[in-house]
């Protein structure tokens, strides 16, 4: 990796490695403020909005996810040959033809038909934990209400909900600091996930149903659009990310509603704010703590130098909260803000974003509904605060309401 040159002398250093780190720390509040950038160890990071929007769609810039088991001491194996082969990492024809034959599951029309089932199954799971006012959220509800949801969207049985979110919750290690540790684990979650996936698609070629992984497999037995490979890695990558990150951002959800409960009792007045609930929490409190570029050329961008192969990482809380772009960026979902960043932006805007909106404006206002009076009944435990981030688990007393 090359870093890029002619740092000016007011930017800070992130150590971003350190499973310490904290991303929406008063330190990078504090570099913030010091330049539009900072230097890390993974190269540079970008803090405000306006350069955070621009480089988004930098045309000097790639998806620069391709290197971080790289930044991670991981260049071979199992993972890192997945990882290559991803639809996030892939660029110019692959990713466009790919990208075309997996949109159809991810539209909101194909959502809307889908909602009232996804809002039964969120009812389900609330009213458990109503009935003994306490649970452990993460693993009593946001868990299996993401992998459930990614079961129906996909067409697969729901009674396998919780095989799938073991391998998908063990998987998610390998986007956060501690990669080359969790390495073992992560290898093993991605073979049961292969094997999965190669099942499903044997079923599906024998049995083809009326659901999207059918119309994948058929696809590519009939047109030859992808290949097996391609399918495998794509199947993995619909379970484990349509599940993670859900899950994890329902976690960060609770934490920033715990911290201003007047904003979980405006939710429960007005539901119809549930969209600007999501995207508040994703605004302050993303799950997705930055979105990865790399170089593909020597540039310049204000005064500063840099140069191919360069990673820019850009923080979307630190952007998201700029005071520059926000009159007021503390938490309140009633407030109309500038588009937030949680879900990326450009030619590899998160693949699953109306779902993840979808599944969090039906369960936010739900649980606000019934509940009240959130507040944590013992320590919840948590993964590094930087990468992709979230609660491990988060456990909850609160008061039903009337």
């Amino acid at each position: 990796m090359t870093i890029a040159t002619q740092l000016p002398l007011d930017s800070a250093y992130l150590d971003v490695s350190d499973p310490r780190f904290v991303i929406h720390s008063q330190e990078v509040h504090d570099a913030r403020e010091k330049n539009w950038f900072a230097r890390t160890n993974y190269g540079l990071a970008i803090l405000r909005y306006e350069e955070m929007k621009q480089l988004l769609r930098h045309p000097k810039l790639r998806q620069g996810s391709a290197a971080w088991p790289r930044h991670n001491g991981v260049t071979e194996g199992p993972f890192a040959d997945w990882w290559n082969h991803v639809l996030l990492n892939l660029e110019g024809v692959d990713h466009a033809r790919l990208r075309r034959l997996v949109n159809p599951a991810f539209s909101p029309k194909m959502l809307e038909k889908m909602n009232p089932r996804f809002q039964a199954l969120a009812g389900e799971l609330i009213d458990v934990m109503a009935a003994r006012g306490c649970g452990e959220f993460m693993s009593e509800f946001a868990e299996p209400y993401a992998a459930r949801v990614i079961c129906i969207m996909l067409g697969l049985p729901e009674s396998e909900w919780k095989k799938i979110a073991g391998w998908s919750s063990t998987l998610g290690l390998a986007l956060g600091v501690t990669l080359k540790q969790d390495l073992p684990r992560i290898e093993k979650a991605l073979e049961g996930l292969y094997q999965y996936a190669d099942q499903l698609i044997d079923d599906r070629l024998n049995e083809p149903g009326d659901d999207f992984v059918s119309r994948l497999v058929l696809a590519q037995r009939d047109d030859d659009a992808m290949s097996r490979d391609e399918l495998r890695v794509m199947l993995v990558l619909l379970i484990f990310g349509g599940m993670d990150t859900t899950r994890n951002q329902l976690g960060l959800a609770m934490e920033s509603f715990m911290q201003h409960p007047e904003q979980w009792e405006l939710l429960a007045e007005r539901p119809e704010l549930a969209g600007n609930a999501v995207a508040e929490v994703m605004r302050t409190n993303p799950t997705v703590t930055w979105v990865t570029r790399e170089a593909v050329e020597d540039f310049e961008y204000q005064g500063l130098s840099i140069a191919q192969g360069t990673t820019v990482h850009l923080y979307s809380q630190a952007a998201g909260t700029d005071p520059r772009a926000m009159l007021n960026p503390e938490f309140n979902i009633a407030e109309e803000r500038p588009p937030h960043f949680g879900f990326g932006g450009g030619t590899h805007h998160c693949l699953g974003h109306f779902i993840a909106k979808s599944d969090m404006s039906i369960a936010l206002p739900l649980l606000a509904r019934k509940l009240c009076q959130i507040r944590l009944d013992g320590d919840a435990t948590w993964l590094p605060r930087s990468g992709n981030t979230g609660p491990i688990t988060l456990p909850l007393a609160f008061r039903v309401r009337a």
